[in-house]
């Protein structure tokens, strides 16, 4: 990350947003993870102002530092229209993460999640076009004029690489005690349980002590 992109995300959001950990892989299953501690009274939204969600995308390389001061500039002249797109991205973050978790416990994934991804996934693609770069074929957002949508559309695009294309038996759910987050296991023998070692690994390892202590005790 560039030195600009950080003083911009310090400046967008002073929440956890732009500091979260990006340890789920996939651009669309780290987007599920900014919200913390599902299922508990620590649960937290990261995503509470327009503001979080570029503060995010910059800190996930989603978004380009110029247009996330442009956005940031035509949230504050549209302030109903930028809270819109903020829900919007809150439900569609909530409907990957019902599709991720269904697959992760090998479940059927709701079908309202379904419809909602799949349709917007259809809205993003007509963001994009295909071009003949000399080389080969690219596929590239279409940018301008600059719209409060522009953070969802790479997100979408990483959801249908994933569904589509990643292997879903990879798909995982972490087993903290209600952490609810998701990542893709890319390890060589897909045995990885944690979001991260150092946090709900080390938690559940101090459990497990605790509880052999009150045994002995």
């Amino acid at each position: 990350m560039t030195q600009d992109a950080e003083t911009l995300i310090a400046k967008l959001s002073p929440g956890r947003a732009g500091k979260l950990s990006l340890v789920a892989g996939p651009l669309c299953l780290n987007f599920t993870n900014t919200a913390s501690g599902r299922g508990d009274v620590s649960h937290q939204d990261h995503l509470r102002h327009y503001n979080d969600l570029l503060a995010w995308s910059l800190h996930a390389g989603a978004l380009p530092v110029d247009e996330a001061v442009e956005l940031a500039r035509l949230a504050r002249r549209q302030p109903e229209a930028a809270e819109k797109v903020l829900r919007r991205a809150v439900a569609l973050r909530e409907s990957l993460h019902a599709i991720g978790t269904a697959i992760a416990t090998h479940t059927a994934p709701p079908a309202e999640a379904v419809a909602e991804i799949g349709q917007a996934m259809t809205e993003a693609t007509q963001a994009g076009r295909m071009r003949w770069t000399g080389k080969g074929f690219v596929w590239e957002l279409v940018t301008r004029p600059l719209r409060l949508e522009r953070p969802l559309w790479p997100i979408l695009r990483s959801a249908g690489e994933v569904l589509l294309s990643a292997p879903l038996d990879r798909v995982k759910t972490c087993a903290g005690i209600h952490c609810g987050w998701l990542f893709l296991d890319e390890t060589r023998s897909g045995t990885r349980r944690w979001c991260e070692m150092e946090v709900c690994g080390s938690r559940a390892k101090m459990r497990r002590y605790r509880n052999r202590q009150g045994k002995k005790a």
